[in-house]
This record gives C-alpha cells, structure tokens and sequence, in this order.
C-alpha cells in the first residue's frame, strides 16, 4: 500500500532510534507501544513496521464496511495519517494501538458511508459447468456473494459488530472499546445484528451455515 503527501515525509529520520539500534532479526519483536514511542520521534522505519503490521487487518475491516476497494486504500491511508500525525500525543490505554486504529477506521468508514451510497453488485456466473465439483464452486461463490449483500444492506452499526467480532475475531471487550460502548451494549448490539443478518441471509436463501463458511 502506498501512502503519500505528509504521511510518511523522507525527511524526517532517528538514526538512533530504538528502531535503527535493534537487530532487524528481532525488530518484529518491538511491540507497538515501543515503535510509537519511536514513530513519536520521527523514526519513518518505526512508522512502515507499524503498517506493514496492522494495515492487512484494517483494510479487511474497510473493505467488509464499504465493499469498494478505493474506498477501503483511502480509509487505511487516511488513519495511518493520523497515526503519524498523532503519535506525540498518543499514549498506551485501554484497548492499546489495536483498538485506537480500528476505532478510527471504523469512524472513517462511518464518515464514508454517510457521504456516498455504495451500490453492491452481484455478479452471476456465465456459464455453468455441469461437473458435480464445479456446481459445489458456483455455488460457495454465490453463498459468499450473497452473504457479502446481507453484511452490505445491515445497519452500519450492525455490520461494525459483526465485522469485528465475527471476522475480526476481537473480543466483545475489545470491539466495545473500539465502538465506544459499554460491554451490555456491545451484547445487546451483537444480538440485534445475528439475528438482523440471519433474517436477510433466510430471505437470500442462505443457511447460518454457508455464514460460518466466509469466517
């Protein structure tokens, strides 16, 4: 992923930081909270560690939010630029860095998604192959299309719940934090959008078990 502008300026160097000290057989050990203390200081190196580790789980999250793929480069860029812009005042609390990236991509994506109206399009195979293995293809990539349709047509605060809890595999704690809720409303929410998403996937014609297969 390419990041532009101010997000990661050149010009800024630490050649003794923590970063450019550590051996780079164990610069992967370096915990978040050391490279931020890094990236504080302008350490670029600490900066791309840092999104080449979280930018994978944050552009899955963008993309299952907004089902376009600029959209979900633009959401990740935008938030590791505030990363970068808000290293010095950031501190270590709560659901750590982790938590801090998602909630802000998560509010972004909220952003997004009151600006423009994202139209899904299912797309249907030409043709279809007679072969008992290739009917079983077609139909896995039916059952995910129709379920990425459910995930689109939920509530944005739903389909936040599922994204993270379901696909993301954070716990109810943690997504709590990154949503801003108490643990009894992140439950309460995470009900109401199983059973909001079992009913459109029942009106689509998919079991609760073809959902489990896209985790």
């Amino acid at each position: 992923m390419t990041f532009y502008g101010d997000v990661r300026p050149e010009a800024v160097q630490a050649d003794d930081s923590l970063v450019a000290a550590t051996d780079p057989i164990h610069r992967e050990a370096l915990d978040d909270a050391a490279l931020m203390r890094e990236v504080a200081h302008g350490s670029v190196e600490a900066f791309t560690m840092l999104v080449d580790r979280h930018s994978p789980a944050l552009y899955r999250v963008a993309m299952r939010m907004l089902s376009d793929t600029a959209e979900a480069e633009d959401v990740v860029q935008d938030c590791f630029a505030r990363l970068w812009q808000n290293a010095p005042r950031w501190s270590p609390s709560g659901a750590g860095l982790v938590g801090w990236l998602h909630r802000v991509t998560m509010n972004l994506c909220f952003d997004r998604k009151r600006r423009f109206r994202v139209v899904t399009v299912e797309t249907v195979p030409d043709t279809a192959d007679e072969a008992p293995l290739a009917d079983r293809r077609i139909e896995a990539d039916q059952a995910s299309e129709a379920v990425a349709a459910a995930l689109a047509d939920l509530p944005e605060r739903y389909r936040a719940a599922l994204v993270l809890c379901y696909y993301e595999g954070f716990s109810n704690a943690l997504a709590a934090q990154v949503l801003d809720l108490n643990i009894k409303a992140m439950e309460s929410l995470l009900f109401r959008a199983r059973r909001q998403m079992r009913t459109l996937l029942e009106a689509r014609d998919v079991s609760c078990a073809d959902l489990e297969a896209q985790g």
